[in-house]
Order: C-alpha cells, then sequence, then structure tokens
C-alpha cells in the first residue's frame, strides 16, 4: 500500500489565491495514483495520497526563508 505526501506552498496557484483549489489537488491526487498504477502496478484503491500545504514563512531552501530567497534571486537577475 503506498502512501504519498506532496507538500506545496500555501501560497496559492494564481492571483487572489491563498492555496491550491479542491480541483487542483484532486488532479495531483488522481496523477500520483496513476502514476503508481502504470509504473509499479499498484492500485488505484490501495494508494493513498497525502497533500500538506506549508505556510510559506516556514518553507526555506538556500539557507533563507523563501521569501528571503526569492527576492535576492529576483535582485541578481536584473
Amino acid at each position: 500500500m503506498p502512501i504519498v505526501t506532496i507538500q506545496i506552498t500555501r501560497e496559492g496557484s494564481g492571483p487572489g489565491r491563498d492555496a491550491a483549489t479542491a480541483e487542483e489537488k484532486a488532479e495531483l491526487i488522481k496523477g500520483v495514483s496513476e502514476l503508481l498504477l502504470r509504473v509499479l502496478n499498484k492500485p488505484l484503491e490501495s494508494t493513498f495520497v497525502v497533500i500538506e500545504e506549508v505556510p510559506l514563512d516556514n518553507w526555506g531552501w538556500g539557507g533563507l526563508p523563501a521569501l528571503e530567497f526569492r527576492r535576492r534571486r529576483q535582485a541578481a537577475s536584473k
């Protein structure tokens, strides 16, 4: 029984959104489940998918909080 956890930042996928929509989450669940079926022959009914939305201030990379990393990357590209 596969269990897949998808972590995304809670910032939305378009203007005015602060989270992924129910439709986007459903598409992620379907896509991951179908991938496991196709690649590993895992039945859809035995595949569990968990989506965790992480507040952006709890996300970071490159040793920096995400917003600061993005700000510096954008400044460096100018």
